[in-house]
């Protein structure tokens, strides 16, 4: 609120008993601005919608099983500067040899993707369907893990040495969504594939 001051500031005469001019001067009272200011603060903190810490799902393999025991698999080996190997299939002492490739485009991501096409092509046309909203956003998730778990999909194993950065195996992580890949597992490295690693030096 503005208040005006009518206080004459200077007695009721001077020295021949003029009376002197009233002057006005203003106030401003800044207290319902800084109520405002409090209420607008209040409102948006209790609107806003905090951002939500990001996860990764791991599918780890069961304890029972043996996850190297598996068809349409691929074995992926991380080891120090960013180096990535992989073989197809079952490993056979003597027989099974590493194929070395990166993170670029032309590298792992392509080789997922040629291998589990089939699925990535399902799973592409679930997301073009979802965008032209003729399913629901429930009912995609659904039939995306239906397509990324059929028999046919791509299985990955991950197997990191000693030296391998976690860095490596958040990106392969990546790439294995890339590919829409939902079957993979992080699992323990044999002496066999250690023993390659250390020779493709």
């Amino acid at each position: 609120m503005a208040e005006v001051n009518t206080d004459q500031g200077g007695g009721k005469g001077g020295k021949h008993g003029k009376v002197r001019a009233k002057k006005a001067s203003t106030h401003i009272d800044m207290t319902p601005m800084v109520d405002l200011a409090f209420l607008l603060l209040t409102f948006f903190m209790l609107t806003t919608t905090f951002s939500k810490p990001k996860t990764i799902e791991i599918n780890m393999p069961v304890k029972d099983g043996d996850p190297t025991k598996v068809n349409n698999a691929i074995t992926v080996l991380l080891s120090d500067k960013d180096r990535v190997f992989w073989y197809y299939g079952e490993f056979k002492p003597g027989e099974t040899q590493l194929i070395k490739t990166d993170f670029s485009d032309n590298g792992i991501r392509k080789i997922l993707l040629d291998k589990n096409a089939v699925a990535h092509q399902e799973v592409m046309k679930l997301e073009d369907q979802l965008a032209k909203r003729q399913i629901a956003d429930s009912t995609f998730k659904r039939l995306a893990v239906d397509a990324k778990s059929q028999k046919s999909a791509l299985m990955v194993l991950i197997k990191t040495d000693d030296k391998a950065k976690y860095r490596n195996v958040i990106d392969i992580l990546d790439e294995l969504s890339i590919a829409s890949v939902g079957k993979y597992a992080i699992v323990d490295l044999m002496k066999d594939e250690y023993d390659l690693i250390q020779k493709a030096n």
